[in-house]
């Protein structure tokens, strides 16, 4: 019996859809990045002229590029290996988030059943995303000064080892007293290596679950519990760290900073728990066979490459007890501090 003219339409109307929402989802995470740079580029004030806005460019190009390029890799890796895959949903959030955005999903409505395949679409997002990121993080610090530092309010940005050796590639030794203050592409680009790491973490369907079950097999649900529970402890190393020197009267930082600089990996512990309800707590099962040669050299590097991005405290606020009161709640929020970012040796 042939179709009738609604059911010819239907097909058109789905693939029209699946592509429309993922562009308007991209167009406006655009935006919002776009104004969350302008707030870099004004002193952290809102744009209030065109111009004023556009100047966020030098944030909002090198970061989206670092998103596109990781949701790029998982998009283009699924089509190779005939896995069905949407487009990139990416997630705008201004104001709210420090970065303007949460970043990207990609749907996929079938379970992977190759481990290769796993492996190389759990891989091809985290190494997409470094080709850009490593060298828009090295332009930036080539644009970023080494200024005395800030006795005021400021934020401080997450370390790593990979940071820290490129900053020591960059910049050199950095003299006792001084900090190099982040152009806001370095910015984008820490924020990079940021999104890579907690995309990196081996837990459930992350890019890194996906790498350490193709990996390791079924052992790695165990191993992901651990994980889990190390985020948590991760979330108490902070709360001795800025609380614990707050609660004893040995730090002048306000207690509701301390409580927030810690709260990053609660939040994530939190997170993970969601995932772990809604896509369920093991990572679904694939064939038996096993990964080839490169392949396993490719997931160990990606494991690695978790190590040396991995930061204890992505994110704190540094305010001096008699200043708590004068800042405005969007310099609370942003992510390179309400003057400049700084960035210990």
């Amino acid at each position: 019996m042939p179709p009738t003219a609604l059911e010819e339409r239907a097909p058109r109307a789905t693939r029209r859809h699946s592509v429309l929402r993922p562009a308007l989802l991209f167009v406006a995470t655009c935006l919002s990045v776009l104004w969350t740079g302008a707030h870099m580029t004004n002193e952290w004030r809102s744009p209030a002229t065109l111009a004023e806005l556009l100047s966020g460019w030098v944030y909002a190009v090198p970061l989206m590029s670092i998103l596109l390029c990781h949701e790029l890799g998982h998009y283009i890796a699924a089509r190779i290996h005939r896995v069905p895959a949407s487009l990139p949903y990416f997630l705008p959030l201004p104001e709210v988030s420090p970065f303007g955005t949460l970043g990207a999903v990609i749907g996929m409505p079938e379970r992977i059943r190759s481990r290769n395949a796993l492996l190389d679409i759990g891989a091809a997002g985290p190494i997409a995303g470094m080709v850009v990121a490593l060298p828009v993080l090295l332009i930036g610090l080539s644009l970023s000064p080494v200024e005395a530092k800030s006795t005021g309010y400021y934020v401080q940005e997450g370390q790593s080892l990979l940071y820290w050796l490129l900053k020591y590639l960059v910049k050199g030794n950095i003299p006792d007293g001084y900090d190099v203050m982040l152009h806001p592409t370095a910015t984008a680009g820490w924020v990079g290596l940021f999104v890579t790491m907690i995309n990196l973490l081996p837990w459930g369907q992350l890019d890194g679950g996906h790498i350490a079950f193709a990996l390791l097999g079924p052992v790695q649900n165990r191993i992901a519990r651990f994980v889990r529970w190390g985020v948590l402890g991760f979330f108490l190393y902070n709360l001795l760290t800025f609380v614990g020197p707050v609660l004893a009267g040995r730090s002048g930082m306000p207690l509701g900073v301390a409580i927030g600089n810690s709260l990053t990996w609660l939040v994530w512990y939190g997170l993970l728990g969601l995932l772990g309800r809604t896509m369920g707590r093991e990572h679904p099962p694939v064939e038996p066979a096993p990964l080839s040669p490169t392949r396993r050299r490719v997931a160990m590097a990606c494991l690695a490459l978790f190590v040396l991005l991995f930061m204890p405290t992505p994110l704190a606020n540094y305010t001096p007890a008699d200043e708590s009161e004068n800042l405005s709640s969007s310099a609370a929020h942003t992510a390179g501090g309400t003057y400049r970012v700084m960035s210990p040796r």
